[in-house]
């Protein structure tokens, strides 16, 4: 399994949003070293919060900062781009970062943005399907002339081709069927951004379904090693020290929620209120939260498993419910105890060690058996001097 993070983000209004974004970016830094395979940028145009208006200007910075982790839009509201134009860009980021971008898309999240450009939010997901038909030959090298109510296309082609031969095209997912049809329809991976939500909960094995008869049905062909689900956390060494971390920022989390939500989003009165409802009921599509140890979250992933049947890689849905040293830790113990559960890089560590504690007697006996060897050598040695000594 691959891990990695999914960031809206999450930042509240009194934060400076140069110092917002700067901290995301040290963020992505440290999953680098922490050797976290993926990480995911949103794009949002208001509610001050989730403050990245495009993505690919982020990776851009991010990718000068890391190595190794791969960075994907998270994703691209196809609904408001211009689909020549956001298939070059792409084209060129994927070219500056050697490849390892991820090309997430979805029809847009927030009902805000599409209201300021004038987008009748019902029309979002048709519009979606409509610039994917036409982005996916784009990318692979195809003339599109295509005509639809908002945007025209005639013999459109890329320039320049993206650095990867087979760019990855991902699809949001949340809890109706559309993501997962379009993901099948296209023979794209699938990204389950409300997995951990109730209902999300609920479609994950029905999502799957969907997505593969989808694939069958346009020849396509789709793996579950691609699907990615995306959940929110915070662990730390106890489950006391998890929720008292929570003190930072859960309580501006909810009443971000509640302004964007209104009723559909409860009021709370102190911390625990907030944990109890983020860890049973969850905050709508942001999902159910695991607020313990590394141990639990074991289980919650297993849990996710089990429900999907499977899945390829387990993103993290990056809030700052927290200060950004217990999150930066909160990943560490990610790092150091729940990945190589899943990814058995301990097996062999573990398989030696009980091999030679179940052989620690006769190997004790040999070794004591060498050292008795070498003092017996020893005084033969010294003996048989001796002796020749007394001799002469």
């Amino acid at each position: 399994m691959r891990f990695g993070a999914f960031f809206a983000p999450f930042h509240n209004n009194r934060t400076s949003p140069t110092f917002a974004l700067e901290r995301d970016l040290d963020l992505i830094k440290w999953l680098d070293h922490l050797d976290y395979d993926e990480a995911w940028i949103g794009e949002h145009h208001s509610g001050a919060y989730e403050c990245i208006a495009s993505p690919e200007v982020f990776i851009a910075t991010a990718a000068e900062r890391t190595r190794n982790i791969r960075l994907g839009t998270g994703v691209s509201s196809l609904s408001y781009h211009q689909p020549l134009i956001l298939a070059d860009r792409i084209a060129q980021l994927d070219h500056q970062t050697r490849g390892r971008i991820m090309f997430g898309v979805g029809p847009g999240q927030l009902i805000a943005d599409a209201y300021m450009m004038g987008v009748d939010p019902q029309k979002l997901r048709d519009r979606m399907g409509e610039s994917l038909d036409v982005l996916v030959k784009l990318l692979n090298g195809e003339t599109v002339t295509a005509s639809t109510d908002w945007f025209t296309l005639n013999e459109a082609r890329m320039h320049i081709l993206p650095y990867q031969e087979n760019l990855e095209i991902a699809v949001a997912s949340a809890i109706s069927p559309s993501g997962a049809r379009l993901a099948g329809q296209y023979g794209a991976a699938m990204l389950s951004v409300a997995a951990s939500s109730p209902k999300g909960f609920e479609a994950l094995a029905d999502s799957w379904s969907i997505c593969e008869s989808k694939a069958e049905e346009y020849s396509q062909t789709v793996d579950r090693s691609s699907w990615r689900v995306v959940a929110p956390f915070h662990i730390a060494e106890t489950r006391e020290q998890a929720r008292r971390d929570l003190e930072f920022g859960l309580m501006d989390m909810f009443n971000y929620f509640h302004k964007f939500g209104g009723d559909l989003f409860p009021q709370v009165k102190d911390l625990d209120e907030a944990i109890e409802i983020w860890c049973t009921g969850g905050l709508g599509a942001f999902g159910v939260g695991l607020v313990g140890t590394p141990d639990d979250l074991v289980e919650h992933i297993r849990n996710l498993q089990e429900q999907s049947g499977g899945f390829g890689a387990f993103l993290s849905l990056a809030h700052n419910a927290a200060s950004y040293e217990a999150t930066k830790k909160s990943y560490e113990l990610l790092a150091q105890y729940v990945m190589p559960h899943f990814q058995h890089s301990n097996d062999n560590r573990t398989a030696s060690l009980e091999w030679a504690a179940s052989n620690a007697d006769r190997f004790m006996a040999e070794y004591m058996g060498g050292i008795e060897r070498a003092i017996q050598q020893h005084e033969e040695e010294v003996s048989a001097k001796q002796a020749k000594a007394g001799k002469s």
